[in-house]
């Protein structure tokens, strides 16, 4: 609180990049496997289907060694040769510590991207599936170093954002279900090995992705409600078309190997107990290949805590039988063999987990002899931190960055015109808050203060508060700073004491004495001052956005740890922001709405306002998808390569009725055939008008022509990110396919798609399409 620097010798952008703190070294050990030159038994025969190999594993194994592995700490079984595995390894937006991950020998390091909140602003599949496949190359480097004891990674959470005060909102891809399964799907795609798109391998896996946490998990602690006791109360219809849809995505589309469950219950059945959930949905309806963890203690709790189990062998056999594999904890380590030897649970119903848990360790190749040696060997030490990567951390917070105001032109500033400028607020030179939660130690650290020292020289720092919580300050000096200097950049927004897991928010606004301290700086500044802000979930800055004193507002989530230099290249104009806002941003006011109500739709005859942007019915402060950039877009429908089919004559429908009159088509009923017919092309044209190169999210809506029978205002069918220079015009083409695209939830979770008009919608331009039977 009240410390004030000065200015240093500046260092350029491209030396911070290369600065890398941690030192290769040689190898430390040799990373454990099973299955030495010399194992001649069935399951380290890699001719061997890798089901009969897990199978033949098992059937080898005693009733005490098959429960020790039935935590997320498996011990070693000598005998076999099998060496201990440690479930539990973290890599949200880069390798991260853990317990099967140690950062603590001659690697010390990995490339920590932004935030995922910050990376999906930027809308860009191709961004998100690199990152995936930097994570996956460097954990295995990792593991190749010898030092690793897992390559199961609990990444992504892929819930969808419901509610802005969420503390784990900022891990997630946003409150979108299309935009979240994409970026799911992508993502594990890229940590696993695979293509971005087509067929996959699923016998091989360079390290295995979790989607996580299924589902309607979306509460830590709110007002005394815990998401250890919290019950869930969710309509068929929205677990239909928001909760479940990105798990689904995550499984179909992404090929994930790993499933979490999660603490809480959904319509009074924890999660991890629930056998429709675990069995009949995402191994039966999506055909789930790999295994299900528990979140940890979550089997613990549905005894303790939530009193489902009425004793601790109950909640081996629930879990267990409802097709979990593996619990985060020792609480099946430990009650497993009663639980057998009290009938609750069948050897098959262990046997069964174990077989899928040796088999994920399969298709990670640790059973094929030493891993060095074979497709993924040759991932050594210097692959963790190399350059490519980190320039692609860089991009990804150039990427992310969003622009929510510039009036009269504040930003970009120029590097010749700035002869000093005020950097205030305890955001601004905190390089571990760039990091977010669930992060590594990164391979460089520059803070916005020291990044920004390399563009002005007389450049000056005043924390202003004491954190982000800001109930100490001293705004006298901050108001000094603002006042000597030539330019003021503020640097506030929120930290891991206001929104982290197990940290839900109260309030919307800038925390205690924030918002006094930027009005007072803006009062004192000679120019219109700058507002950056860090932080994951949304924050009301109505005030900001109507102070004329504040020139421009820029949010930037957490962005890693090349984010102090892309702030400073945005507000420098090196770098021009393309950023779209991926959650809406809610005023004040919407606290009145308890956290606790999973209803995703508005309900007027209440005042319930609903949630996101495709129900909520309120003010805004910001909306979805919503960004400004230092050029000039424009977007049109390109008549030549739009071709919708005819949406008539499909026969052998049966047309329902609903209480409001709407008619109705079932698409299950439709066919994949008859669907597959309807498939059609919409090109968009885009344009950059100038005067900056920069990329560009595309974003393709529906709409109906009203939101009666639950049906959203809006929603997001396809986007696409593409660089345009200056004056440049392209093509973008998005595959429409209404059964898909068009259709909604009905009450009871069938998708349906309404007969009469759905527009098309891209920018303000948009093309009208009527479905009849």
């Amino acid at each position: 609180m009240g410390r004030r620097t000065h200015a240093v010798p500046a260092a350029t952008a491209a030396a911070l990049l290369l600065a890398v703190l941690h030192l290769h070294a040689a190898v430390a050990a040799d990373p454990p496997f099973s299955c030495g030159a010399a194992s001649a038994a069935p399951y380290c025969d890699r001719k061997l289907p890798i089901e009969r190999r897990a199978a033949d594993l098992v059937s080898k194994l005693s009733l005490e060694e098959k429960i020790s592995q039935l935590g997320d700490e498996s011990p070693a079984v000598a005998r076999l040769g099998v060496p201990a595995y440690k479930w539990w390894s973290e890599a949200l937006h880069g390798v991260a510590w853990s317990k099967g991950m140690h950062l603590d020998g001659p690697l010390r390091a990995a490339t920590s991207f932004p935030q995922v909140i910050l990376t999906a602003a930027s809308f860009n599949p191709h961004l998100w599936y690199r990152i995936g496949q930097v994570i996956g190359t460097e954990a295995r480097g990792v593991y190749n170093n010898g030092q690793a004891e897992g390559l199961t990674f609990w990444a992504p959470n892929i819930n969808v954002f419901r509610d802005p005060r969420w503390g784990r909102g900022q891990e997630t891809p946003g409150e979108d279900p299309t935009m979240t399964g994409k970026y799911a799907a992508v993502f594990v795609r890229g940590v696993q090995g695979y293509a971005i798109s087509g067929a996959i391998n699923s016998s091989d896996l360079e390290a295995s992705a979790c989607c996580k946490h299924f589902t309607a998990y979306d509460l830590e602690n709110w007002k005394g409600v815990t998401r250890f006791a919290f019950d869930a109360k969710v309509t068929e219809q929205d677990l239909a078309d928001t909760y479940n849809p990105p798990f689904k995505s995550c499984v179909e589309d992404g090929g994930a190997s790993g499933i979490m469950c999660s603490y809480n219950r959904v319509n009074g059945v924890p999660t991890c107990a629930d056998h429709n959930l675990l069995s009949k949905t995402a191994r039966g309806d999506w055909s789930f290949n790999g295994y299900i963890t528990s979140d940890c203690d979550a089997v613990a709790i549905i005894h303790d805590v939530q009193g489902y189990a009425k004793a601790p062998e109950d909640a081996v056999a629930d879990v267990l039988k409802a097709g979990m594999d593996v619990n985060c904890g020792g609480y099946i380590q430990t009650h497993g063999v009663s639980a057998y030897q009290q009938g609750k649970i069948t050897g098959e119903d262990i046997d069964r987990a174990l077989r899928n848990l040796f088999a994920i360790r399969m298709r990670l190749g640790l059973f094929n002899g030493n891993p060095k040696y074979n497709r993924y060997g040759n991932i050594r030490a210097d692959q963790v931190c190399k350059k490519e990567h980190q320039d692609l951390a860089l991009q990804a917070a150039q990427d992310g960055i969003v622009l929510l105001k510039n009036d009269a032109g504040a930003l970009p500033l120029s590097k010749s015109k700035v002869s000093s400028v005020a950097v205030i607020g305890p955001n601004g030179n905190n390089a571990s808050l760039l990091l977010g939660n669930y992060f590594g130690p990164p391979c460089i650290s520059v803070t916005p203060f020291q990044a920004l020292q390399g563009y002005v020289k007389d450049a000056t720092f005043v924390q202003g508060c004491n954190a982000a919580v800001c109930n100490v300050s001293n705004i006298g000096e901050a108001v000094h700073a603002a006042s000597s200097a030539d330019y003021v950049v503020l640097f506030m927004g929120l930290d891991q004491n206001q929104e982290r897991e197990e940290v839900d928010r109260l309030e919307l606004g800038l925390p205690g004495m924030q918002e006094s301290l930027v009005n007072k700086v803006a009062d004192a500044a000679k120019k219109p001052v700058i507002l950056v802000l860090l932080c994951g979930g949304p924050v009301d800055v109505t005030f900001a956005k109507n102070n004329p004193k504040i020139g421009a507002i820029v949010w930037a989530g957490y962005p890693g740890q090349a984010g102090g230099i892309a702030i400073a290249q945005v507000l420098f104009g090196e770098h021009n922001p393309g950023g779209r806002l991926p959650v809406t941003w809610y005023p004040k006011e919407f606290t009145a709405v308890p956290m606790t109500d999973m209803r995703m739709r508005a309900d007027p005859s209440t005042g319930y306002p609903g949630r996101t942007y495709r129900f909520y019915k309120g003010k805004t402060v910001y909306n979805f998808g919503y960004g400004l950039s230092y050029s000039k877009y424009s977007h049109r429908f390109a008549s030549e390569g739009t071709k919708p089919p005819s949406m008539s004559g499909i026969e052998g429908l049966k047309a329902t009725a609903s209480a409001a009159g709407t008619v109705s088509y079932d698409v299950e009923e439709m066919g994949a055939e008859a669907c597959d017919r309807l498939r059609f092309p919409a090109v968009v044209r885009v344009q950059n008008h100038g005067p900056m190169d920069g990329r560009h999210p595309v974003l393709l809506f529906l709409r109906w022509p009203n939101a009666t029978d639950g049906r959203p205002a809006s929603q997001l069918i396809g986007f696409q990110s593409v660089h345009l220079r200056a004056d440049e015009a392209a093509h973008v083409e998005f595959e429409v396919s209404p059964c898909k695209h068009f259709s909604r939830a009905a009450e009871d979770g069938r998708k349906v798609i309404d007969q009469g008009s759905h527009f098309v919608k891209v920018g303000d331009d948009e093309f009208e399409l009527s479905f009849m039977a």
